[in-house]
């Protein structure tokens, strides 16, 4: 059984006649009539009578009958839900990213839910070890990562050049020089993130270089912590120049730069190589793209 035999059965039950089913169908009668000989055959029911010159129904072609259309009705809705996600009427994207990476996000989100403001955007919180294997296992279809996870199913564009940056409270004494180098931050107190990563391992092969010491006397457990601890004047911090736009700019932060070490961090945009990406996924790439444009750090250059 199939939905031609259910629109072929419908149809003559709708016109009473098998002759002007087919007219309606664009069909010759004999294929209308081998349609549903075919149906019955495959039921093993018939399901017109076949005594009565107006095709009535039997028992069971009414039974059949409320489901086909039920049938037929489904098969329209999902055609149209089809439509709605090509035109992004509908539809959902998940995301994942971690504290930091999110907030490169936040931008993009914007520009995106502007444009498509009937797609359900979820970002999901999770650790950037995670999020490789999330993406692998389907569990979302798109990932931020602050490193490249060099894995040959997954397909890498770096959309945003971020940087480590040296911050401390306004009275601290530092605050008023413009740079500094490693070896005036060995008397420092730094507020350290807990979590380990590459960067943090960069940070502190850089001060072993400079046969510097770097005393992490606090680790906290996010980046918004870190902040608020060293505003409170308990020591200072290297944290992602992304997520200091609105201390510095309400002067609860001063950065001072440090001459001899640049640590460059770039943000990309994860997903499946060989993946059939959503309309709501193509749709967020072309938004990233299209920031690329603003400059401001935001780039698009797919890896590999």
């Amino acid at each position: 059984m199939d939905l031609f035999q259910l629109e072929v059965f419908v149809m003559v039950a709708r016109e009473g006649s098998f002759s002007r089913a087919a007219e309606k169908l664009y069909r010759t009668q004999p294929a209308v009539s081998q349609a549903i000989r075919k149906l019955e055959d495959e039921l093993g029911e018939a399901l017109f009578d076949r005594s009565s010159r107006d095709g009535h129904l039997t028992d069971a072609g009414r039974v059949l009958h409320e489901y086909a259309h039920k049938l037929l009705n489904l098969r329209g809705e999902a055609a149209e839900a089809l439509v709605q996600l090509r035109e992004m009427r509908k539809g959902r994207l998940n995301i994942a990213a971690n504290e930091y990476t999110c907030l490169y996000l936040l931008p993009v989100l914007t520009d995106f839910r502007r444009l498509y403001p009937l797609v359900k955007t979820t970002v999901e919180r999770s650790l950037a070890s995670r999020i490789p294997q999330e993406i692998l296992e389907h569990n979302v279809e798109l990932g931020v990562l602050s490193f490249n996870p060099e894995d040959p199913l997954l397909r890498s564009i770096v959309v945003y050049r971020d940087e480590l940056a040296f911050v401390v409270y306004p009275r601290h004494t530092l605050a008023k020089t413009h740079q500094v180098n490693i070896k005036q931050l060995g008397v420092e107190s730094f507020v350290a993130h807990h979590v380990p990563s590459p960067f943090r391992d960069k940070v502190i092969q850089a001060f072993k270089r400079h046969k510097t010491p770097l005393n992490m006397d606090a680790e906290l457990p996010t980046i918004e912590a870190i902040k608020k601890f060293v505003i409170m004047e308990n020591g200072v911090a290297l944290v992602p120049a992304i997520c200091l736009e609105g201390e510095l700019a309400r002067g609860e932060l001063v950065r001072v730069h440090v001459a001899d070490l640049k640590l460059e961090r770039r943000l990309r945009l994860v997903y499946r190589k060989h993946a059939n990406l959503s309309h709501a996924a193509r749709a967020f790439l072309k938004v990233a793209e299209a920031m690329a444009s603003n400059g401001r750090g935001y780039l698009f250059q797919p890896e590999r």
